[in-house]
C-alpha cells in the first residue's frame, strides 16, 4: 500500500477510534466524602470500590487530601466498599432511583485501634530487591506511596531520577527507554504528559535494568525502566489539560485522555506549541606559524512551531488475549535565522578581512509511526506468555537554506550560497518473545527480532555567479543508506531462595549499505555476531543485596555519523560523516550492591569496559579549514565507580546525589599518527527536594562535569544551577510549574584541539531557560506537563 494511502487509513481508523472515546453508554456519577469516626478528621487516599449485583469490579478511585471522592461508572452499582489502613472497612448500598448521580454525603470510618489496648497496625511497604538482570521496585500500601503519579513513584526508585519538569534519568544518564508491561508504549513517551494516566494503585511494580541480558536488542542505551500494572485497572474516563509559557519561547497546549472499560483501554494525546532555542557560539582557528588567526561568533536559532496527535486503543479479546493498536502523526515547520561575524587577523589585531554571513533556513518535517501489539498469556502461570508487536515510523525534511556574505574589512568575501536537503527516513521493527516457566525455579525465553532502517538524503549546494545560481558539484550528492538486522536470542534462569542465575546467548547478522549517486561509491557491510551474557544476584540480608553481571553490546553507527555530507553554516569549520566506518563493540563487567535503610537508600557499582574499533572524531585542517569526521581508531579500556543514593532528612526534606568517577586508557593510531593516551573524568550532581506548607515543593539541583581529554585536546569542566517550585491545587488535580534551568547561564561548553600548528577552540552557550505551565487531571489523570517532541 502507498505510504499516503496508508497515512489516510491510518487517520481514519484512529479518528474513528477517537469518536468513540465518549459514546460507550451512559455515564453513573457517585460522590461523598470520608472523616474518622473518632476525630472527624478528613481521611485522604482512602480507597473506594464499586460492584455491581454480581459482584463484580466495576469502578473505583481513592479520595483526595480533603476527603472527597468522585466516581464515574458505565452501569448501575449495587454497592461500594471504603477502606484505608488502620480502619474497618464499610460497605454501603447503592440505588440512583432513575438518576445518574448519586452523592453519599459524609461517611464515617471507625478506627481498628478502638478498644484493643496496645496494637500495631502494620502497612506492605514498597521494597527493592535484585532479580538476576534487573533491580525491582515493590509498589507497597504505604503512605509515602499512595496516591502518587507514576513520575512521582518512578523518583523513589533507587538510581531514577525525575526532575521538576518530568525528564527521567537512569544513573545520572538520559535516554532511558521506558517500557509498560514490558513492552513499548506512546504512553511511555517522555516527551508527552501520557504517563500522568497512571497512578501508584495501578502499579505493582517498576523494573529496572542498567545492564541488559541477552533478551534485548544488543545495541547500547543508557537503561531499561518497566513499569508493570497491576491486572485490575481503573476504568472510566482519565485525562489531563496543560497550558505552558517560557524565556525563550516556549510556549504548548496538550491534552492527554484515556478511557478504560471492561474490553476497552482508548487513549489519545494531541498537542500544539511553539519554541525557540537560540545559541551562541564562538570558534577561533589560530596558526602558532604563520600567526593568523580565523575566528567567528554570532547565535543562531532554531524556532519551530509543532503539532501533535497520538490515538491507540487496547482490546482485551479476553482474560489472555489482548491487541494494542496505536499511533502518532506529528508536523514541525522549522525556521532558522543566525548571523556571524567572521574576521581574519594576526595577533595584534590587525585585520585582513571581516564580513558578517547571515543564514536564512526553513524546513517542514512530517513524522508518523504505528504500532501493531498482540499478547498472550497461558493459563498455567501470568508469566507463561507470548508477545508479538509490529512497529513503523517515518519522517521527512526538507530543508531549504540561503547564506550571505557583507564585507565590512579589506579584501571582498561578498558571496551567495543556497542549499537544498529531501531527507526521508523509514524504519520498521517485527519482534517475537517467548516466555515460559518451566518449574517454580526454572524459566526459559526465546525470541527474535527483525529491523530495517531505510534513509534517502538529497543534497544541493548552489553559488550565485552574479545572475543566477549555479550548481556546485563538489558538494552535490544523493546519500542511500539501508541497514537490516536480524536477531535471534534465549535466556535460561534459575531462582531458588537467596540465589540465582541467568545465562543468555544472541544472535546478530547485520546487513548495511551505503551508496552515493556522484563517484559511484559503495560501502557493503555484512557480518554476524554473538552476544554472551550472564548475571547472578544473592540476598545477603533484608538491608542488603549484591548482582553481578556481564553483557557484550555493540554500538552501530548512527547515520550522521556515516553521512558524508557537509554543512556549509560555517565554511572554516566544517564536520562530516564517515561512509566507511565499523561498528563498536564492547564487553561491559559490573559487580554491584544496594542497601535499603528506613530513611537512606544506597546503590554502588564498580564496572569495567573494554571496547574495540572505537569511534572518535578527528580533526584536521587545511588552507585554515577546520574538517571534523568520525574514524575508527584502537581501543579504549575504562574503569569505574558508580554511587547513588537518596536520604529523607525528614518529612519534608529528601536530599539525593549521584556520582560516577572513571579512568580510561586507549590505545591506536591513525594516520602515522600515535593516539595513546590516558586519563580520567567525572560528574556529580545532587538534588534538593522541599516540602513547603500549602502543598507547595522546591528543588534545587547541582551538576558538575569534569574536564573531559581526548588524545587531541579536552573539553574544559562546568558546572550548573537549576530550581523549580510546584504548587498543588484541589487535591493535586491541578499543579502550577516554574522551573529555571542553568540559572547563571554556566552551562557552557568549551573545546580546545590542538593539530600540528593549529590551535582549536570552540565555545557554545545556550544560557538561562524559564518555563512556567499550569495543568488540570480529571478522573484518575494526574497533572502533568506536556512539552511537545523533539526529533
Amino acid at each position: 500500500m502507498p505510504q499516503n494511502s496508508l497515512l489516510k487509513y491510518l487517520t481514519f481508523t484512529f479518528l474513528l477510534l477517537f469518536t468513540s472515546l465518549f459514546a460507550i453508554g451512559q455515564v453513573y456519577k457517585i460522590s461523598g466524602k470520608v472523616l474518622s469516626a473518632s476525630e472527624n478528621h478528613a481521611i485522604p487516599y482512602a480507597t473506594v470500590v464499586v460492584y455491581n449485583n454480581s459482584k463484580e469490579i466495576i469502578g473505583g478511585g481513592s479520595t483526595n487530601e480533603s476527603g472527597f471522592f468522585k466516581i464515574q461508572t458505565e452501569e448501575v452499582g449495587s454497592y461500594i466498599d471504603l477502606s484505608f489502613i488502620g480502619f474497618e472497612k464499610q460497605r454501603i448500598n447503592t440505588g440512583f432511583d432513575n438518576q445518574y448521580e448519586l452523592n453519599l454525603g459524609t461517611i464515617k470510618l471507625k478506627s481498628t485501634t478502638q478498644q484493643l489496648g496496645e496494637f500495631e497496625v502494620q502497612a506492605e511497604k514498597s521494597t527493592t530487591e535484585f532479580k538476576l538482570d534487573k533491580r525491582v521496585f515493590n509498589v507497597g500500601q504505604d503512605i509515602s506511596s499512595t496516591g502518587m503519579s507514576a513520575m512521582e513513584l518512578l523518583n523513589n526508585v533507587p538510581s531514577v531520577r525525575v526532575n521538576i519538569e518530568g525528564q527521567i534519568s537512569l544513573r545520572g544518564n538520559t535516554g532511558v527507554q521506558i517500557l509498560i508491561n514490558g513492552k513499548p508504549s506512546v504512553l511511555a513517551d517522555e516527551g508527552g504528559n501520557a504517563l500522568g494516566t497512571l497512578t501508584s494503585d495501578m502499579i505493582e511494580k517498576i523494573e529496572v535494568i542498567t545492564n541488559p541480558s541477552a533478551k534485548y536488542d544488543a545495541e547500547g542505551s543508557s537503561g531499561i525502566i518497566n513499569i508493570v500494572l497491576k491486572k485490575e485497572e481503573k476504568k472510566g474516563l482519565n485525562g489531563s489539560i496543560s497550558v505552558n509559557t517560557g524565556i525563550p519561547d516556549n510556549h504548548s497546549l496538550g491534552l492527554s485522555l484515556n478511557k478504560r472499560t471492561n474490553n476497552f483501554n482508548l487513549f489519545t494525546q494531541m498537542g500544539v506549541g511553539y519554541r525557540s532555542l537560540p545559541r551562541f557560539e564562538e570558534n577561533i582557528n589560530r596558526n602558532i606559524s604563520s600567526n593568523r588567526e580565523i575566528s567567528s561568533d554570532g547565535t543562531s536559532y532554531r524556532n519551530e512551531t509543532f503539532y501533535n496527535l497520538t490515538l491507540g486503543t487496547d482490546y482485551y479479546i479476553n482474560d489472555l488475549n489482548v491487541i494494542t493498536l496505536s499511533g502518532n502523526f506529528a508536523y514541525e515547520i522549522e525556521d532558522q535565522p543566525s548571523e556571524y561575524l567572521f574576521t581574519d587577523q594576526d595577533p595584534e589585531n590587525n585585520s585582513y578581512a571581516q564580513w558578517i554571513r547571515t543564514e536564512n533556513t526553513s524546513a517542514t518535517n512530517p513524522k508518523y509511526q504505528y504500532d501493531l501489539q498482540y499478547k498472550k498469556e497461558f493459563k498455567n502461570s501470568e508469566d507463561h506468555t507470548l508477545l508479538f508487536s509490529a512497529q513503523g515510523n517515518f519522517f521527512g525534511k526538507d530543508l531549504d537554506s540561503e547564506f550571505q556574505n557583507k564585507t565590512l574589512v579589506g579584501s571582498t568575501q561578498d558571496a551567495k550560497q543556497k542549499s537544498n536537503s529531501t531527507f526521508s527516513q523509514a524504519d520498521y521493527l517485527f519482534k517475537l518473545d517467548y516466555t515460559n516457566p518451566i518449574t517454580d525455579h526454572i524459566t526459559l525465553e526465546t525470541g527474535g527480532q527483525y529491523t530495517l532502517n531505510n534513509v534517502e538524503n538529497d543534497f544541493e549546494v548552489s553559488n550565485f555567479n552574479g545572475s543566477e545560481f549555479v550548481i556546485d558539484s563538489n558538494f552535490t550528492n544523493n546519500f542511500d543508506f539501508n541497514q537490516r538486522v536480524l536477531g535471534v536470542y534465549t535466556t535460561s534462569s534459575f531462582e531458588k531462595g537467596l540465589w540465582g542465575l541467568m545465562l543468555g546467548l544472541r544472535i546478530e547478522h547485520t546487513l548495511l549499505d551505503t551508496y552515493l549517486e556522484q563517484g559511484d561509491s559503495t560501502n557493503h557491510q555484512n557480518y554476524t555476531n554473538l552476544f554472551p551474557s550472564i548475571h547472578s544476584s544473592y540476598k545477603i540480608s533484608e538491608l542488603f543485596s549484591i548482582q553481578a553481571g556481564y553483557s557484550r553490546r555493540i554500538y552501530r553507527p548512527r547515520l550522521w555519523d556515516l553521512n558524508p555530507f557537509l554543512t556549509i553554516r560555517n565554511n572554516f569549520n566544517i564536520r562530516t560523516g564517515n561512509p566507511q566506518l565499523l561498528p563498536e563493540f564492547s564487553d561491559s563487567y559490573e559487580i554491584g550492591g544496594i542497601f535499603i535503610f528506613p530513611k537512606v537508600s544506597l546503590n554502588a557499582s564498580v564496572y569495567r569496559l573494554n571496547t574495540t574499533q572505537i569511534i572518535e572524531r578527528v580533526s584536521r585542517v587545511e588552507n585554515e579549514i577546520v574538517y571534523t569526521s568520525p574514524y575508527n581508531i584502537g581501543t579504549k579500556e575504562s574503569t569505574g565507580i558508580e554511587i547513588n543514593a537518596k536520604a529523607n532528612i525528614s518529612n519534608k526534606i529528601s536530599v539525593s546525589g549521584d556520582f560516577n568517577y572513571g579512568s580510561f586508557k586507549r590505545k591506536g593510531n591513525f594516520a602515522n599518527q600515535d593516539f595513546d593516551f590516558q586519563a580520567n573524568q567525572w560528574n556529580a550532581r545532587t538534588i534538593t527536594k522541599i516540602k513547603l506548607p500549602q502543598q507547595l515543593d522546591l528543588e534545587f539541583t547541582l551538576n558538575y562535569q569534569s574536564v573531559v581529554r581526548n588524545f587531541q585536546g579536552h573539553t574544559i569542566d562546568y558546572a550548573h544551577f537549576d530550581l523549580g517550585a510546584r504548587k498543588k491545587f484541589w487535591g493535586g488535580k491541578g499543579v502550577l510549574n516554574f522551573a529555571i534551568r542553568d540559572l547563571f547561564a554556566s552551562r557552557i561548553r568549551q573545546t580546545i584541539v590542538r593539530q600540528g600548528d593549529n590551535r582549536l577552540f570552540s565555545f557554545s552557550q545556550r544560557g538561562t531557560f524559564l518555563t512556567l505551565g499550569f495543568s488540570y487531571g480529571f478522573g484518575k489523570g494526574e497533572a502533568m506537563t506536556y512539552s511537545g517532541r523533539r526529533r
